[in-house]
C-alpha cells in the first residue's frame, strides 16, 4: 500500500502574480506480509459418527475463536516473525522529538503509575497529542486491570472522566472517546505502554484472507480423522501519526 506522509504546500495568489512551484507530498509504500495461523484437531470417526450434535462445526467454531485470539495478540505486541507485526513492537519516542517509523508517547511523570497530582492531566495530554483530524475517529485502547484504575479517575471538578455506554452494545467512554479493552495490551507497570490512543482504521492496517480454510483428512491418523486449519493474516503500522501511547515512566 502506498502512505502519504507529508503534506504539499500552497500559498495565496493574486491575479496577475507568477505562481511558484509548491513542494510535491513524498510517498511511502508499505509492504504488508501474510502470514498463515494453523490447527490440526483430530477426532475419532466412531465420535463423528455417533455424536448427538454436530463435531465438525465445534471445532471449526473452536478454531475459528483460537485464531481470532492470537490475531489480537499479534497485532499489539507481536515481533513480525512469522506473524503480523503489533503496533507496540515499534520504536517509541517522545512525542516532542517525534518522527515518521516512530510511535509517539505522553509520560505520566511517575514510575509504573500516574502522578500523584492532576493524575488525570496525562490522559488530556494524550488525547490532544493526536492531530485534530485523527481525533474524529480515534478509541482507547487498554487491559481490564487499566480501565479499572482508569475509570476511578476524576477531574478537577470532581466528575468522572470515564463514562459507560448509555445503549445496549455501546462501548464505555473516556473523556467522549470510546475504550476498546483488549487484554493483550501491558499492565500499568514501570516505563510499560499500558494504554494507547488513535484512529486505528487509519493507523494499522490488517491484511488477510478472511476465509479460514478446513482440510478434512480421514487418512492420515486412521481411525481418527486430522482437521488441518489455515488462515492467512499481516498486519503492520501504515500511519506513525494516527496512534499516541501512554508511558508509565518519569519521560
Amino acid at each position: 500500500m502506498l502512505v502519504d506522509h507529508s503534506d504539499i504546500s500552497s500559498g495565496w495568489a493574486t491575479e496577475s502574480g507568477s505562481v511558484a512551484e509548491s513542494d510535491t507530498p513524498t510517498i511511502d509504500r508499505i509492504s504488508i506480509r501474510l502470514h498463515e495461523l494453523s490447527a490440526m484437531p483430530k477426532a475419532s470417526q466412531r465420535l463423528l459418527d455417533d455424536s448427538a450434535f454436530d463435531i465438525e462445526s465445534w471445532l471449526a467454531d473452536r478454531i475459528a475463536g483460537k485464531f481470532a485470539r492470537a490475531e489480537a495478540a499479534a497485532f499489539i505486541a507481536g515481533d513480525g516473525v512469522d506473524k503480523p507485526r503489533g503496533f507496540l513492537d515499534h520504536p517509541k519516542v517522545d512525542d516532542a522529538i517525534w518522527d515518521w517509523n516512530n510511535l509517539g508517547y505522553i509520560a505520566t511523570g511517575a514510575d509504573g503509575d500516574f502522578a500523584a497530582t492532576n493524575a488525570a492531566d496525562s490522559i488530556v495530554d494524550l488525547v490532544y497529542a493526536l492531530g485534530a483530524s485523527y481525533r474524529a475517529n480515534a478509541v482507547f485502547v487498554m487491559n481490564s486491570k487499566t480501565a479499572g484504575a482508569v475509570r476511578k479517575m476524576k477531574d478537577a471538578d470532581g466528575r468522572f472522566l470515564w463514562s459507560d455506554g448509555l445503549a445496549t452494545g455501546e462501548p464505555a467512554r473516556l473523556m467522549g472517546y470510546p475504550v476498546l479493552v483488549a487484554e493483550d495490551m501491558p499492565d500499568i507497570a514501570s516505563d510499560s505502554y499500558a494504554i494507547a490512543f488513535g484512529d486505528f482504521n487509519a493507523g494499522y492496517t490488517i491484511a488477510e484472507r478472511p476465509d479460514m480454510r478446513v482440510l478434512r483428512d480421514p487418512f492420515s491418523a486412521k481411525p481418527h480423522v486430522l482437521f488441518y486449519a489455515t488462515k492467512r493474516v499481516g498486519g503492520d503500522v501504515s500511519d506513525f501519526k494516527a496512534i499516541k501511547l501512554l508511558k508509565f515512566g518519569l519521560n
